[in-house]
């Protein structure tokens, strides 16, 4: 929103953490990618002419200052944004809060995560982000039960040193087949139920598939 009406934001003068502040505002989640006008067309109103320079931990986007001098963009410039339309996760079901099943929030929705698109580097990624060390175990709907509503089935492509799950690229919408008897759960290294069941080294036998 520009002054007297709506206007579209130019590419040269919007970065990362414009787009924080942007998917915040809107309560999208985090910003996925910043793309250019070819991804959503271009628009035919006004052009913002100052560079926004958010340091991204804003609330709103005009609270953000912005540069002194002028930029000359067309809507050949027009800048688009996809946000994650993830708000926040939990671990739920467990003995504490660092172990449980996986449960992400979606705009105003809770919902559940299939175990087809959740891998130990996703978890670990998920225990740091909660303060909760790193991932122990991923484990299925067996060990904390089912949940209800909405399944995620978003595959998150994380290296596993990444401090929150925004920060990972997500790959594509997964075609598994999911129900709540598939719902993800992890075991954190932080959790207290967790250390507390440790015992000393035994000898087991198991298989690949254990």
């Amino acid at each position: 929103l520009l002054v007297g009406g709506w206007g579209s934001v130019c590419d040269a003068a919007f970065d990362q953490q414009d787009a924080e502040v942007v998917c915040r505002e809107l309560d999208c989640g985090a910003p996925v990618q910043v793309l250019g006008e070819d991804a959503f067309g271009k628009g035919d109103g006004q052009i913002g002419s100052k560079e926004i320079q958010c340091r991204g931990n804003e609330t709103q986007i005009r609270r953000c200052p912005s540069s002194t001098s002028h930029i000359n963009c067309t809507h050949d410039n027009d800048v688009g944004l996809i946000c994650s339309g993830y708000t926040d996760l939990r671990l739920v079901d467990g003995p504490d809060v660092c172990s449980g099943r996986v449960e992400r929030q979606y705009f105003s929705k809770w919902g559940t995560v299939c175990d087809a698109c959740w891998d130990m580097r996703a978890a670990s990624v998920l225990c740091r982000q909660l303060n909760c060390g790193i991932a122990v175990s991923v484990v299925g709907s067996d060990w904390f039960g089912e949940g209800s509503g909405e399944i995620w089935a978003d595959v998150f492509d994380c290296d596993g040193n990444e401090t929150k799950l925004s920060e990972c690229s997500v790959s594509s919408w997964s075609r598994a087949e999911c129900s709540h008897g598939r719902d993800v759960g992890v075991v954190c290294s932080e959790s207290e139920a967790h250390l507390r069941n440790c015992s000393s080294p035994q000898t087991l036998n198991c298989s690949s598939t254990q």
